[in-house]
């Protein structure tokens, strides 16, 4: 599991080490010069065959000071590096100043200032301006500089150390009135670790190549930091119970005639992704619809929350979904408030813990009206997964903060408005997107990011969010606290579109998760897909 930083937790990574003696901020800046050094040439593999010219930014911090670090080390490489600085160089912090005056030694610098005027076609910008501590826009003369630069373009290569001047990295929004930042993100080298803003759009859909570099810090354990996740495959494994029972039973609501797709479909999901049994809840007039469609998934009768009642007298049944296709009307929030209050009515025995419930879709735009209506009704033991729109609904005041223009850093992010949601709420918050944020009451939160490496545009299909509601059914079916069931069924739905890749559809992704699991568990015993050796049988359960 990923550790992801703001810039103040980085601050503090580094200054602790600093305190400690393990290191001095001049080794430090010396080896993040060096590791942006290094990614550029494993990023472009071309530029060592040559001498090429490269324009160094640097700004008036620490950030300044690693960028002065690389431009010596380019000079030392051959290259013709030409060097502008935007501040005053008296107000350079120490360990900047010490590697201005080491650069100074071989080179010039000149100033930032409305006339200045770079080199024609520079093949590698490096941008050291601002970096993890920014908290403005960029100021108009660096814009204009930086047109210059455009318009001379070529083949230009473009790094930003720590991130592109101008974007807040605990938000991943570009600063500034006008929230554009002009920057091609083409490489980002970050050091010790990846920050929040990395893997939040928009920057994380701007950016095209992320690289962390090792710079000798300690890891830091914090509980409140953020994380991106990666199931094991021992979580995944459904272990050695050989009972369907002993794998949960979970029993997702459907629509009306012509609008049961969306539970068949997370019903499939909620089946492949190892729920022991999955059972539709249908109103009479789509039986039929439904009987015609479905095989291995069961099908009950539910003709109103009366009839939802008598359903739930069923202790087995120990995972609910409702929402998907469900509609917005006076009857879904009557299912709504049956399912979330059934233990409390005494239908429930008292020793059993309140079931698993995902509310997703209809379900939650059906209390759009008056949300503390549905806030009051929730447990812990709910996972609630808006998008955009329906987050809006439900949390306007936060869903506001969450749109205003970021103007100065650190901004209001995405996952401030999660743990908020979250909070408020009282149960955990899958807030959608190709960067999911999963929040939790207590303030744990994990983004689940289709960027880079693991960008799936694919994704982006109707009903792809209804199979996530029932990968989380599913998982939390078989015993997955609802934390884990969110981040782990978020990091699966990825990694099935991944697997398939272009001209996915929704009913796609539930069947390619046999091959994602299979991978999985070869991955973890060291082997590769076509692989001769028989499987490792699986030994693990998932988490209590």
């Amino acid at each position: 599991m990923t550790e992801l930083l703001t810039a103040a937790q980085m601050r503090t990574v580094e200054q602790a080490a600093i305190t400690a003696k393990n290191v001095t901020g001049l080794e430090l800046m010396e080896r993040a010069g060096r590791g942006v050094f290094n990614a550029v040439f494993e990023e472009w593999p071309k530029l060592t065959n040559s001498s090429y010219r490269a324009l160094v930014l640097c700004g008036p911090g620490n950030n300044g000071g690693d960028g002065f670090v690389v431009a010596r080390l380019l000079k030392e490489w051959g290259w013709d590096v030409e060097v502008f600085l935007f501040g005053d160089v008296d107000k350079l912090p120490p360990d900047a100043r010490a590697n201005y005056e080491r650069w100074i030694a071989i080179g010039t610098v000149q100033p930032i200032i409305a006339s200045s005027a770079p080199l024609a076609g520079p093949r590698l910008v490096v941008d050291a301006l601002f970096g993890t501590g920014t908290t403005r826009g960029l100021p108009e003369v660096i814009v204009s500089l930086l047109t210059q630069v455009f318009d001379n373009r070529k083949e230009t290569n473009f790094v930003g150390i720590d991130c592109f001047s101008g974007d807040d990295l605990d938000s991943g929004q570009s600063l500034g009135e006008s929230g554009d930042n002009p920057f091609p993100k083409e490489l980002t080298v970050s050091f010790h670790s990846f920050k929040v803003g990395h893997y939040l759009e928009p920057l994380a859909g701007l950016s095209q190549s992320l690289r962390v570099k090792d710079i000798g810090l300690p890891e830091s354990r914090d509980y409140h930091a953020v994380r991106l996740t990666k199931p094991s495959p021992s979580q995944l494994s459904k272990g050695l119970q050989n009972h369907k029972y002993s794998h949960g039973h979970a029993l997702i609501l459907s629509g009306g005639p012509g609008k049961s797709g969306a539970a068949r479909l997370a019903a499939r999901g909620a089946l492949r992704i190892g729920a022991g049994l999955v059972t539709l809840g249908v109103v009479p007039s789509a039986q039929m619809e439904v009987a015609g469609q479905i095989t291995a998934i069961m099908l009950q009768r539910v003709a109103d929350s009366q009839a939802f009642i008598e359903v739930l007298k069923d202790d087995r049944l120990n995972a609910l979904c409702l929402g998907p296709g469900l509609g917005v009307s006076e009857q879904t929030r009557q299912l709504v408030a049956v399912a979330l209050a059934f233990p409390k009515r005494g239908l429930h025995p008292p020793y059993a813990k309140p079931r698993g419930v995902v509310l997703d879709a209809d379900a939650l735009t059906s209390f759009a009206d008056d949300p503390q209506v549905l806030f009051e009704l929730l447990h812990e033991r709910c996972i609630l997964t808006p998008h955009g729109g329906e987050f809006a609904r439900l949390f306007p005041d936060i869903a506001a903060k969450l749109a205003k223009p970021a103007t100065n850093g650190p901004a209001y992010s995405k996952v401030d408005a999660a743990r908020e949601a979250a909070a408020r709420a009282g149960c955990v918050v899958l807030l959608k997107g190709p960067d999911k944020v999963i929040a939790s009451p207590d303030g744990q939160c994990r983004i689940n990011s289709a960027h880079y490496h693991r960008a799936a545009p694919w994704l982006a299909t109707a009903g792809a969010g209804d199979v996530l509601a029932g990968f989380i059914t599913g998982l939390v079916a078989r015993g997955f606290t609802s934390m884990r069931a969110a981040e782990t069924a978020a990091w699966l739905h990825v990694e099935c579109a991944r697997s398939f890749g272009p001209g996915l559809i929704a009913e796609d992704i539930p069947e390619e998760l046999p091959k994602v699991f299979r991978v999985l568990e070869l991955q973890a015993a060291g082997r590769s897909l076509d692989s001769d050796s028989p499987p490792i049988p699986a030994t693990s359960s998932p988490p209590a």
